[in-house]
Order: structure tokens, then C-alpha cells, then sequence
């Protein structure tokens, strides 16, 4: 007759699942705090698309184009820039719109991440 061989042990160390659930975490509040800003910057550059596009703000005044990005942040809440940092340029008779700006995010005590965004609506 054989002899039964123990069966080895397959499985997760309760210090392996402490160590994986403590990375899992701080990945996650890292996210979590990035994902704000990363979603504000799509939204500047989809306004900047819908500007560049329209018609009627092909032949408008910079401080006209300015007044209507104001008037669009404001509807969408984004905080992170002002009218006055969008460059309006003209690009071969094409209106193009582009910013550059700095979100800083804390993230625990003294320690933040500096992200530096540079929206625009060329292709």
C-alpha cells in the first residue's frame, strides 16, 4: 500500500495578505486623490474643443472667447484655471486654445504632488 504524502499548503501568509491589502490600499487613496485632477484637465480640454469648434467664436475677440470659457468653468466647476491663463492663438485661420497650469495634491502630512497639465485644442 502507498503511503499518503501530505498535502503542501497553498495560500496566502496572513503578513502576505496584511502587506497586499496595505499596498492595495495606499495605491487606492493615491488614485483617489489624483483622479480629480486628471478629470478637471479633460474637462478644460473639452471645452476648448467645443470653443474651437463653434462657429460664431471663429471671428470673436480674445476677450470675448475668454468670457465664454469663463462662463463654461463655471457651469462645470472646475477651480483649477482662470480665463485669463488661456493663450487664444489663430493656427492657419483655425482658432486654438491651450493653457499650461499646475494642480498640487496633498497627499498625507507635508508630502504632495505637484501635476502639471497642458490642455489645448489641436489635434
Amino acid at each position: 500500500m502507498k503511503a499518503a504524502m501530505p498535502a503542501t499548503q497553498r495560500g496566502l501568509s496572513i503578513s502576505g495578505f496584511i502587506f497586499g491589502a496595505t499596498v492595495l490600499v495606499m495605491v487606492s487613496m493615491v488614485g483617489l486623490k489624483l483622479v480629480p485632477a486628471y478629470m478637471q484637465d479633460g474637462t478644460i480640454k473639452n471645452i476648448f474643443v467645443a470653443i474651437a469648434g463653434d462657429p460664431e467664436m471663429q471671428k470673436a475677440k480674445p476677450s470675448e472667447i475668454r468670457m465664454s470659457f469663463s462662463k463654461r468653468i463655471s457651469i462645470d466647476n472646475v477651480t483649477a484655471i482662470k480665463a485669463e491663463d488661456v493663450d487664444v492663438t489663430s493656427n492657419g485661420g483655425r482658432l486654438v486654445l491651450s493653457a499650461s497650469y499646475a494642480v498640487k495634491v496633498p497627499l498625507v502630512g507635508n508630502v504632495s504632488l505637484y501635476l502639471e497639465f497642458n490642455p489645448t485644442s489641436a489635434q
